[in-house]
């Protein structure tokens, strides 16, 4: 992925959500406050996350199995501990999910721009992927967490405008940025 990609894609991404939440709209809000526990969400993200990481150890080298001469019995494994998941781990499988896809997502936009020391712009979207990365993991190990934020975000409609025109602003500076390089 090109830096050019890696800095746009999330820009308009988070300008999106921004503008989401923004409109404040009472579809927005019931979806926002069904997701934590939604089935549907769990299908959707930790299925997809499920299967992106399945692929990613599909492609797993020689150095990097010690025990295995391929990778089909690690990737059995995990996906025999994925399909226990959704049986004995139900509950707020949907943010799980999302924050195994944030986790993924996150590599081929650092990688993008590691070393391009002469791209200071670059650092918007960096540092947005590592704020990203911190939530992923905090959320990963408390996932009720997003339910009770979303229930201090949505008790006054100043609050989701606020937070939506910072990821509006915040996101289409970082989307400028990429056509600095």
């Amino acid at each position: 992925m090109s830096l050019f990609l890696a800095t746009l894609l999330p820009g308009l991404f988070l300008a999106a959500l921004g503008a989401l939440l923004a409109w404040n709209d009472p579809r927005v809000v019931s979806t926002a406050k069904a997701l934590p526990r939604s089935q549907r969400g769990a299908w959707l993200f930790f299925g997809g996350g499920a299967l992106w990481f399945l692929f990613r150890l599909s492609q797993l080298g020689e150095a990097d199995l010690i025990f295995f001469q391929n990778p089909w019995p690690v990737m059995l494994a995990f996906g025999a501990l994925a399909v226990l998941a959704f049986v004995y781990a139900p509950d707020f499988l949907a943010v799980r999910g999302l924050c195994i896809l944030a986790l993924l997502v996150a590599e081929p936009l650092l990688h993008a721009a590691y070393m391009e020391w002469t791209h200071p712009p670059r650092l918007l979207m960096v540092t947005a992927v590592y704020v990203g990365l911190a939530l992923a993991l905090y959320l990963a190990a408390a996932p009720f967490r997003l339910r009770d934020f979303f229930e201090w975000l949505f008790k006054r409609p100043a609050r989701p405008r606020a937070l939506g025109a910072f990821l509006i602003a915040y996101g289409l500076a970082t989307a400028a940025a990429a056509f600095t390089y």
